[in-house]
């Protein structure tokens, strides 16, 4: 088995800022940074101010204005109201956080090559 200095114990940061490292990096594991927000605009800016952009997550009573929120999230998936994952969605980052995307029907243009030709085409015969 792994040593146990691999794992992170559940953790929650209280009264985080973006000028903090633990809000600026991407960490995988159970952790949870908060940081507060006065308005629907500064939350928005808070979270696309990040040099990643892999996942972000949206929860409202109101789900239109949550999907507006999504929306404007600079992430290559968007999590609203706890929305489970699907195998069929793309997914990958933004930024730092990646290019390309896997699952789903954008998967299968990684393994293709695509070709543009261009320069002269006559003109069709007339009909």
């Amino acid at each position: 088995g792994l040593d146990k200095g691999y794992y992170v114990k559940p953790t929650v940061f209280a009264n985080v800022n973006n000028e903090m490292t633990i809000a600026k990096e991407e960490i995988f594991g159970p952790v949870l940074s908060i940081l507060g927000y006065d308005t629907v605009e500064q939350a928005i800016e808070i979270g696309n101010d990040t040099e990643y952009g892999l996942a972000a997550y949206v929860q409202s009573g109101d789900l239109e204005k949550a999907r507006k929120v999504a929306a404007k999230l600079r992430a290559g998936q968007v999590s609203i109201n706890g929305g489970g994952g699907d195998m069929t969605a793309p997914f990958g980052g933004y930024k730092m956080s990646g290019n390309g995307r896997e699952w789903g029907d954008y998967a299968f243009h990684e393994f293709l090559e695509t070709k543009a030709m261009l320069g002269y085409a006559p003109k069709p015969a007339a009909e």
